[in-house]
């Protein structure tokens, strides 16, 4: 075949091609069956694999190819990422109408709304028509290039109709049933299950192989015209506009003239949202003038003109069929529900929190109820109600028992004065025990590594540590006792002893030493303010409570724990045991001019970006502090995917919630 022919040939094949790719991909209106479109593939890979002049870059047979990628480059955003603030009532969008209204001085406001898609955010950006980068949203001034992942999804368009150049955002998807064919072929390979749509679309995203990516089925949706040169006015013309550049546009937007008619879209929505085969988890309402959104602008965090209406936390009914007593470290007493097994947002639960006595009593719950179950985030989600009209009169109510058998000694316990919570009166029974020295091992105290809880279990019970110090004098011989360990394993835990020995800091001592009311937080504001274990050791109740975030309860255990003299014996056991730093005790350091002195942080959720610990450190290490528990002195609620009762409490409160992409551009400008 002649050159010029050859041209002509896979010109109008590749052209075939993407026409073919947008009526299946884009607007589910296949004119062809699957094998036809596969030999016209086939031919055009024939075509580049004996012509290899004749391949673009754009080409429909490089959308899966190349070699993997070494690593993640950081790409650096043209147009700033911002997140949504969140509303979950009507009553919140009102106030967010009457707050537009008000700042843009007119009644005359109509808003787009459009379905929000949980997935994971990507930033497009297209030179003279063609796809140049994908990069995901990152802390909103820098993202991760993945491009090569992107390319991969069919729906995405290589090079558009007209050479324009622009950046467009949207929303990389799994759909159910591609979650179902990953998650077999995950289990029959023994890998661990995606517990989702949205985790499963985020991990596919961080492949760096694109052929994994590839095989994952992956969609789109565009959403956002965030750059552009064309003259568009409304958010309704950008949709429309994005369609007709070959963008996959989810159909469901709507306009409307009131805030009546975002209402009632919602509430249409709450019911359809499990019908599409894609997780919707909200609408995202904009005002639709554009002109009107530059003039609202942004805050520090998110924009004015725009906000998430989120739907209520996923609930589920099931049946208790226990309810039993867990005993924590420090004595107190939480009664736990065991459920019949049910699917709730994405994962099989089979217990929930019960909190304390007086919840027990408020939900009037029973052994044999059947319950509805909400996950909003939580390890251990809520009963939110019981359904008594479903009850048959074989349920059974539960005592709160006098005596329980973990406790030790008598078992008895005793309600905390002031306290909804029990707790066991003997100090030493066997089930504290080992919570206490579990958590004195584990990452969130000493971090000492290969000392497992079944290796603390292993030495108790062998008597061969009864103190906290007793982990520092163990020998080999003392390891060789316990079942499992032989030479090598003995002597790399004796290791692992020794290194954390040498530098023990003293914020991680206060949290694993199991003194009441004083966990990770406190430990580190008691490290921020004392520069010695000797100088907390000897500070008073009043002293205590001149500390931002450390009340009258929490200070008066603090003091009554260092007086007791068998700990005073165990401190100074081991001050000769262990090297203890302080890191956090900066002399001459100015915390107040951080810029994050004087705020106080809850973190509830996952993000996607960091862990919690990395959060809690970013949030210090700029002056803040970080609380366990939501209270009106509380600054921040971080909220993370699946955000739990805290988020609740927060919104209860008035507390500002910030989402993962606003709390990253807090820390990026801090």
């Amino acid at each position: 075949m002649a050159a010029k022919a050859l041209q002509e040939r896979y010109t109008k094949l590749k052209k075939t091609l993407e026409r073919h790719r947008h009526l299946y991909y884009v607007l589910d209106a296949p004119e062809i069956a699957d094998s036809a479109y596969d030999e016209l593939e086939e031919e055009l890979r024939r075509l580049e694999e004996e012509h290899p002049e004749l391949k673009v870059p754009d080409s429909p047979t490089g959308r899966v190819g190349g070699a993997p990628q070494k690593e993640f480059v950081k790409v650096r955003h043209s147009v700033a990422q911002w997140s949504f603030n969140d509303a979950f009532t009507p009553e919140d969008m009102h106030a967010f109408d009457a707050r537009v209204k008000r700042m843009l001085g007119t009644n005359d406001v109509a808003y787009t709304c459009e379905l929000k898609i949980d997935g994971l955010k990507v930033v497009l950006t297209y030179e003279e028509g063609k796809l140049v980068t994908a990069a995901t949203r990152g802390d909103g001034v820098v993202g991760e290039d993945v491009t090569h992942n992107v390319r991969t999804i069919a729906s995405v368009p290589l090079a558009l109709p007209h050479p324009v150049t622009l950046v467009v955002e949207g929303e990389v998807w799994m759909s159910e049933q591609a979650l179902e064919r990953v998650n077999a072929e995950r289990a029959k390979a023994g890998e661990p299950l995606f517990a989702n749509p949205r985790n499963a679309a985020a991990g596919s995203m961080r492949q760096l192989d694109p052929k994994v990516a590839a095989a994952r089925g992956l969609d789109v949706f565009i959403y956002d015209v965030a750059q552009t040169s064309e003259a568009l006015h409304t958010q309704a013309e950008e949709l429309e506009y994005l369609k007709k550049l070959g963008f996959k546009v989810n159909t469901h937007y709507k306009l409307f003239d009131s805030m009546d008619g975002v209402i009632s879209y919602w509430n249409k929505w709450q019911t359809k949202n499990k019908s599409q085969g894609y997780w919707i988890d909200g609408v995202v309402v904009k005002v639709n003038s554009l002109a009107q959104q530059t003039a609202l602008g942004y805050t520090g965090k998110a924009p004015r003109f725009a906000i998430a209406f989120k739907f209520p936390a996923e609930q589920v009914t099931t049946v208790v069929e226990d309810i039993v007593l867990q005993v924590g470290r420090t004595g107190v007493l939480t009664p736990v529900a065991h459920l019949r097994p049910v699917l709730v947002a994405g994962s099989v639960v089979s217990r929930a929190t019960l909190h304390n006595e007086d919840e027990i009593k408020r939900l009037d719950v029973r052994v044999g109820d059947t319950v509805i179950l909400q996950k909003a985030g939580d390890v251990i989600p809520d009963i939110v109600r019981v359904l008594t009209e479903l009850r048959s009169g074989k349920e059974k109510p539960y005592r709160w028992p006098i005596h329980v058998p973990e406790c030790g000694g008598d078992g008895s316990i005793e309600r905390i004065p002031g306290q909804a919570a029990w707790r066991c009166i003997a100090k030493d029974s066997f089930a504290q025990l080992r919570r206490k020295f579990r958590h004195f091992a584990s990452k969130g105290a000493l971090n000492i590594e290969g000392m497992g809880p079944s290796t603390v279990d292993a030495l108790l019970e062998k008597n061969l540590v009864q103190h906290f110090d007793d982990f520092f004098t163990l020998t080999e011989g003392d390891l060789l006792a316990l079942e499992g360990f032989a030479e090598v394993s003995a002597k790399k835990l004796l290791e692992s002893i020794q290194k954390v020995a040498t530098h023990v800091p003293l914020a991680r001592l206060i949290a694993g030493l199991s003194i009441p009311q004083v966990g990770e937080e406190t430990a580190i504001l008691l490290a921020r303010q004392f520069k010695t274990l000797d100088d907390i050791a000897k500070a008073t109740a009043e002293d205590l409570q001149k500390i931002s975030g450390i009340g009258d309860v929490v200070a008066r255990e603090i003091v009554a724990w260092f007086a007791l003299i068998q700990n005073k014996e165990l401190l100074g056991r081991l001050k000769k045991l262990v090297r203890i730093e302080n890191p956090e005790f900066i002399t001459g350091l100015d915390v107040s001019n951080l810029p994050l002195a004087g705020k106080t942080f809850v973190l509830t959720g996952t993000m996607d970006s960091m862990s919690r610990d990395e959060a809690k450190s970013k949030i210090r290490a700029l002056g803040g502090d970080v609380s366990s528990s939501v209270s009106k002195k509380t600054s921040y609620v971080v909220a993370g995917a699946e955000a739990g009762s805290k988020l609740d409490k927060a919104q209860e409160l008035g507390v500002e919630v910030l989402g993962e992409d606003a709390f990253l551009a807090l820390l990026t400008r801090g």
